[in-house]
């Protein structure tokens, strides 16, 4: 069995926010690589016919009491976005051009969106708090924004985002080890077996 985690991930989704609070501690403790592998979930639910469970109000209510029960049992803080959902396009191009170009900077990045989105409930839809949300990390956000057009990095989260439908992704957050499949946050402990 392969000892590294490809993790398919999007900003948009709390439950990939879990998953990205307790990756990094699975494959430290098992001495696993993980990989992050930025993608658009709204390519993939298009691509699957798929959708998020907060467009049935009896599941979304459900899916945000079970991923606040989860926050407290993995100890990470977690709010519920007022925002949500969230167009996450040029997040993710941003994200995805953070990797390519800056990678020494890719996890801050990653830490101060997620934490603006589902800690602090900020509205990443508009482009001020976006803005402000990376200066006060230290980011610039007209370099992020150039990165934002980049044509190596547009092109770069579609391939993303079509290989994870090829492999059988439809939704987030999604995880590989080898071939096998993991969906969902509350699939961990299968990921951390796995790896042991």
């Amino acid at each position: 069995m392969s000892k590294t985690v490809e993790f398919y991930f999007d900003l948009g989704s709390p439950a990939t926010y879990l998953a990205y609070t307790q990756l990094p501690k699975i494959c430290a403790e098992t001495g696993s690589r993980l990989v992050y592998i930025p993608m658009l979930l709204g390519g993939v639910f298009k691509a699957t016919g798929n959708a998020s469970p907060a467009t049935i109000p009896a599941k979304g209510r459900y899916m945000f009491e079970d991923l606040d029960r989860y926050a407290r049992r993995y100890g990470v803080a977690l709010k519920f976005n007022p925002h949500f959902p969230i167009n996450t396009l040029t997040l993710m191009r941003a994200v995805t051009g953070m990797q390519l170009r800056h990678p020494e900077r890719f996890q801050a990045f990653v830490d101060c969106l997620f934490n603006a989105l589902w800690v602090e409930g900020r509205c990443l839809d508009e482009p001020a708090t976006v803005a402000a949300v990376l200066t006060e990390h230290g980011f610039n956000p007209e370099d992020v924004l150039a990165l934002t057009n980049d044509e190596a990095v547009k092109a770069a989260l579609k391939d993303n985002t079509e290989t994870a439908v090829k492999r059988g992704v439809f939704g987030a957050p999604s995880m590989f080890i080898g071939n096998q499949l993991f969906f969902g946050q509350d699939r961990l402990d299968f990921v951390a077996e796995a790896l042991r």
